[in-house]
């Protein structure tokens, strides 16, 4: 079996549309979260979102051309795959034939979907861009991707929701692991932060409606009253260990292990005895061999009433009571918001950072702990610590958890 590293890293998010800023972000505890500005939300029960900001895809190479064949969803995902693959030197490196692409989005091209829509309602059928289905597609960002950069070996976009790209992850892991490919650019990508992707969660009671942007997502707070829409992109290049050492790459972590379960329960709430997540968790520990000293996990922690207090029991039913306890947990969608399909990515980068330096990123806003949420989710502070291994875990609507686990190298 292989051992696979992370050498690569890209990231557009709410708090930063570079890797570096993005770290700078977590561990000084900037909100991304603000009053939406995309469109006009006085009609909708929800007023705040985490947009990207300063967005230009012609800072990272992606012509005026270009972008216009893609839903912002794609831009994003194309960008951080530019930064990521910038970032490893992996280009050049790798046959084509042994180069993939998993990258995968939750829901796609929904702000492509809605223009063309209105134009079917106000100008018919014949005036629908010719465009339109390779744009809103979820599986086009992956398609994108691989054209750029030339990846011909297995491609496999994934769309598990909000597990998105922990899968996406996880399955390149195993290709690689498996001797499938020698590299993958793996992640995920969301944009859908408009009027009906907001009004549809809003309408199922899934988002905060804080007017407060400091009060809106709050992970295992008792406050908490729903997740804040967050947006953007991550991703990772993954790679053959010892192809990476072989060319002197430098290697952020590696990555260990992986879990992929379903609750099979219920289409929007997790199984409320976190059962399901806690095999995913087990199985992607298990897998990365349980390695001692301190664990850092960034835990799903969207800040709704159902999701944090059942994964502390999940995260208590994977370890043990006295592993969780010792863990040293945090939510960064307190920071990001949800990011949805790109949550896990950026989740991901987010673990891989802290263990090559150091840093074990805060809970913001962590004010009010819920006594059902009684592990330590680091409030409000970033700490100093050397983690020794980590696991990202993600839960999404349908019942899918995913789980990867990460070493320091």
């Amino acid at each position: 079996m292989n051992r696979v590293a992370i050498t690569g890293m890209g990231a557009i998010t709410p708090v930063g549309n570079d890797v570096e800023t993005f770290f700078e972000s977590l561990k000084n505890g900037v909100c991304g979260v603000g009053r939406i500005t995309r469109f006009t939300a006085d009609d909708l029960k929800v007023h705040v979102a985490a947009e990207v900001k300063d967005f230009d895809p012609e800072k990272f190479g992606i012509s005026k051309g270009d972008a216009r064949r893609m839903d912002i969803y794609c831009q994003y995902a194309v960008a951080a795959a530019i930064q990521a693959v910038e970032d490893s030197g992996i280009a050049g490196t790798v046959a084509p034939e042994r180069f993939g692409a998993y990258v995968g989005s939750g829901i796609g091209g929904i702000s492509t979907i809605m223009a063309e829509c209105d134009k079917l309602d106000k100008r018919g059928a014949s005036r629908i861009s010719p465009l339109f289905v390779p744009m809103m597609i979820s599986n086009i960002a992956a398609g994108q991707i691989a054209i750029r950069f030339g990846c011909k070996g297995p491609s496999l976009p994934v769309v598990t929701a909000c597990a998105t790209s922990t899968n996406t992850i996880g399955e390149a892991f195993r290709a690689i692991k498996h001797g499938y490919a020698d590299a993958i650019l793996a992640g995920g990508s969301e944009a859908a932060v408009n009027a009906l992707a907001i009004g549809g969660f809003a309408n199922m009671k899934a988002l905060s409606t804080s007017e407060d942007p400091n009060a809106a997502s709050l992970p295992f707070d008792r406050r908490r009253g729903g997740f804040v829409l967050g947006e953007g992109a991550g991703i990772v290049v993954l790679e053959n260990y010892d192809h990476a050492v072989a060319r002197g790459a430098h290697i952020y972590a590696e990555l260990t292990g992986y879990g992929n379960t379903c609750d099979a329960h219920h289409i929007t709430a997790p199984d409320p005895e976190g059962v399901g997540g806690a095999r995913a968790i087990r199985m992607a520990w298990e897998e990365g061999g349980c390695p001692e000293g301190t664990l850092y996990i960034n835990a799903h922690g969207t800040g709704t009433p159902l999701n944090d207090s059942t994964e502390t029991k999940a995260v208590k039913l994977a370890l043990g009571e006295d592993a969780a306890r010792a863990a040293l947990i945090s939510s960064t969608k307190s920071m990001t918001g949800h990011m949805l399909g790109a949550a896990g990515a950026v989740e991901c980068i987010a673990c891989a950072l802290a263990l090559s330096r150091g840093v074990i990123f805060p809970t913001i806003h962590l004010n009010e702990p819920d006594p059902e949420c009684d592990l330590n989710y680091v409030p409000n502070a970033a700490l100093e610590v050397q983690a020794e291994s980590a696991l990202s875990a993600s839960l999404g609507f349908g019942g899918h958890n995913a789980c990867i686990a990460l070493r320091r190298v």
